[in-house]
């Protein structure tokens, strides 16, 4: 198990009218779609590939999720999507994913544990040895 990587992904996103309520303010379940995709784009970034990972039956699931939310994105906002990866073990990880503005003010913030599978048994099985050498490289 390694634990406590350092190295923050930064991914940024731009408050669309359709990312809020009526209030203009950030509807809560949009917060999960910023966070799922700065997990892809750290993905890309390594240079992993999720048709490959779905052409060898590997996928990575939400396992569980901790999420704070701390104030409320508004239309408009810049922010960025700030991604550690703070546990790493044989199956699983855990990302910890904060939303910031422009000053580093939290705005949101999540743990969220995901798990590698065989996406055709649904069993969790060993993260590839390539993506878990990418993972330790940028740590």
């Amino acid at each position: 198990m390694i634990d406590q990587f350092k190295a923050a992904f930064k991914w940024p996103i731009t408050i669309y009218y359709e990312d809020t309520d009526a209030g203009g303010v950030v509807y809560h379940s949009n917060y999960l779609k910023f966070f799922e995709r700065a997990r892809t784009e750290l993905l890309r970034s390594l240079g992993i590939s999720q048709y490959l990972l779905l052409d060898q039956e590997i996928g990575f699931v939400v396992r569980h999720m901790d999420i704070d939310y701390i104030h409320g994105a508004t239309l408009d906002q810049q922010l960025e999507v700030l991604t550690s990866i703070i546990t790493l073990k044989k199956a699983s990880m855990i990302f910890c994913q904060e939303l910031v503005n422009l000053d580093g003010k939290v705005l949101c913030k999540a743990n969220v544990k995901v798990a590698c599978v065989n996406i055709k048994q649904m069993k969790p099985q060993a993260i590839p040895s390539l993506i878990m050498s990418e993972f330790t490289r940028v740590s």
